[in-house]
């Protein structure tokens, strides 16, 4: 004797939209803790940072060459030029850096694309000489700034 039963094999309703909200709920948590917004601006400052220190670096082996800094670096804060740009009027022109690709192929641009001919970057130097350049438009209140 075959006994015929009405109850089908299968998941219910309820049992799918249950696994379906604690993936939900788990997917929510997981890319809370990853924050990708403070992620993507810890990678642009760190951008940044390696862009101060190369313009810096420029700057110093220009230096070491020459026996003298740059003569457009003054003690008033300034943006610096960007390599090609139309017009550096108003801005720091650091083009004896990257004139033949000797200290820079080209000026670094900070991520965020820094002004029309500017590069977003800032540079000074005290009345004794040490030069600071810094990158105002650090994200998440970082100050990325390197003096030497």
């Amino acid at each position: 004797m075959q006994r015929i039963s009405n109850k089908e094999k299968g998941f219910t309703l309820l049992e799918v939209l249950l696994v379906v909200a604690a993936i939900s709920i788990l997917a929510a948590i997981v890319i809370v803790a990853i924050n990708p917004g403070k992620q993507l601006g810890d990678t642009r400052n760190a951008q940044r940072r390696s862009d101060v220190n190369t313009i810096l670096n420029g700057v110093y082996q220009y230096y070491v060459d020459t026996g003298a800094l740059p003569s457009a670096i003054t003690t008033t804060l300034g943006e610096i030029c960007r390599t090609g740009a139309a017009s550096c009027s108003g801005l720091v022109d650091l083009g004896v850096l990257t004139s033949n690709e000797t200290y820079l192929v080209s000026m670094p641009v900070d991520p965020s694309g820094g002004s029309t001919n500017g590069t977003g970057y800032d540079i000074v130097s005290t009345a004794n000489g040490r030069i600071t350049v810094s990158a105002p438009d650090a994200e998440q209140s970082a100050t990325i700034s390197v003096t030497r």
